[in-house]
């Protein structure tokens, strides 16, 4: 199907290319500015720090929908050995085959392309097998430190879990920003929370990525309008999937992605982190979510934390 004028008239609203200049490659992260930083730094108050990376394990989120994204096959490659001969200091070491954004990841601005392009302009051939990213990799995406704010939508409407059909929009996250008694600020890293999530960790893996709730196509508007640094969401998809708009497959990624240089996140785990921000009454507070430098990648595992 090709991209409907819609997606067309969208993309023309939110592009970015050219604004931080022609040798960009990081896109949206130059809005997390040292004033930002310092100023995220304010939000710590407790000191209590919230995990939101699933585990790294073999029974985890992927069910084969996307081909070759595997999950973490763990192999020991020596155990107890004694390296420099017997009596020795005796060594354990392991090796991981894993698809880079099998679980909680980061997606690189080079993870979708369309009409031939990727960020910026450049050509979708600037990626190849031996070359990997040759611009716009996840290594260039070197720290991700800003003020973080949930966005929580499922509870806003007084939800455990959004239904699989729903479509997150603009109106929706005003209505979790008026909830949280919030407001979304340049630089902001936004996490938005469907509940999604809690079908995997219920152990029903395929149902946590089929149906889905997730981003309406609507959405990259909300965030370009106020300059936001990165998204990140608790779902496979992050999209909503199946799509909202027959056979338009990932229109929010290509649009955050290609159209706009915004990271964006899944299979964040926001669970712990809704109950903190209800019982503290705040949604805000510093968010280090450092990507692992992966030269050229597509995308990276992340373990990110919450500092309240």
């Amino acid at each position: 199907m090709t991209l409907p004028p819609e997606f067309h008239e969208i993309a023309k609203r939110i592009n970015n290319w050219g604004r931080w200049g022609a040798d960009d490659e990081i896109g949206t992260l130059n809005l997390v500015t040292d004033e930002v930083v310092r100023a995220a730094a304010a939000e710590i108050r407790t000191g209590r720090r919230i995990p939101l990376a699933l585990p790294l394990k073999e029974d985890g989120v992927q069910a084969g929908l996307i081909p070759g994204r595997v999950n973490p096959l763990h192999t020991m490659v020596q155990i107890n050995q004694e390296l420099f001969g017997p009596g020795t200091v005796a060594c354990s070491d392991d090796a991981v085959t894993m698809g880079l954004q099998s679980a909680t990841h980061w997606d690189a601005l080079t993870h979708v392309s369309h009409s031939g392009r990727i960020y910026n302009g450049r050509p979708a051939s600037t990626i190849t097998a031996h070359g990997r990213a040759e611009f716009s990799g996840i290594d260039k995406a070197r720290h991700i430190v800003s003020r973080g704010v949930l966005l929580d939508v499922a509870r806003a409407k007084g939800l455990d879990r959004l239904p699989g059909d729903h479509a997150v929009t603009p109106g929706d996250l005003a209505e979790a920003e008026e909830f949280g008694r919030v407001t979304v600020r340049a630089g902001d890293v936004v996490l938005v929370r469907t509940g999604q999530i809690q079908a995997y960790l219920a152990g029903d893996k395929h149902g946590y990525g089929f149906p889905s709730p997730g981003l309406s196509v609507h959405t990259p508007e909300w965030f370009h309008a106020r300059d936001v640094a990165a998204v990140a969401n608790d779902t496979l998809t992050f999209e909503i999937f199946p799509p909202e708009i027959e056979n338009l497959w990932l229109p929010v990624h290509a649009l955050d992605l290609v159209e706009m240089g915004m990271h964006q996140g899944q299979n964040w785990n926001l669970e712990e982190l809704s109950t903190a921000c209800a019982e503290a009454g705040r949604y805000s507070f510093l968010l280090a979510a450092m990507p692992e430098p992966f030269v050229g990648g597509t995308g990276t595992p992340v373990a990110p934390v919450a500092v309240l």
